[in-house]
């Protein structure tokens, strides 16, 4: 398992404008303490000691353990898909089986089961919603944080 590395506290304005790109996954949000760490090449943000959004090759994702994963729209997979998934896999066409809420190609995406309703993985839309739902085959989003990985062990509680 691997650690969180060089973890310092973020200057003030740093943190202002993380906060404003963060938008809706941070909206309510009042830190008192905003830090940043390494792990494997992605940067972890800490909100008040609590690893909530991630940044790799310039994408800012909400971790799994973000309290405002609810906030984006989420694609729901049949529970043949969920091994593959929480494996890394990106989300294919065929095992997704609705589809709730509206986002635009390259939006962020929740990707929970269809059994318990439990966020699986944090993905990037190769397509839009209405796109989505009426694809056969292919992929239908790429897969960038999910249940077992790297950084959902270091920040797992």
């Amino acid at each position: 398992m691997s650690a969180l590395r060089k973890r310092r506290v973020m200057r003030r304005k740093d943190a202002r404008d993380l906060m404003e790109e963060a938008g809706i996954l941070l909206e309510d949000a009042q830190p008192n303490i905003v830090e940043q760490a390494e792990l494997e090449g992605t940067t972890v943000y800490l909100i008040d000691g609590n690893p909530i959004l991630a940044r790799e090759g310039g994408t800012l994702y909400p971790t799994l353990n973000s309290p405002n994963l609810d906030r984006l729209p989420s694609v729901v997979v049949d529970m043949g898909a969920v091994p593959y998934v929480c494996d890394g896999a990106d989300i294919m066409a065929p095992g997704i089986v609705e589809v709730q809420g509206e986002f635009e190609e390259g939006g962020l995406v929740v990707v929970r089961d269809v059994r318990h309703g439990k966020a699986l993985a944090v993905g990037r839309a190769l397509t839009s919603s209405s796109g989505l739902g009426a694809m056969e085959k292919g992929r239908g989003i790429t897969n960038l944080h999910y249940v077992g990985d790297s950084l959902w062990q270091a920040t797992a509680e």
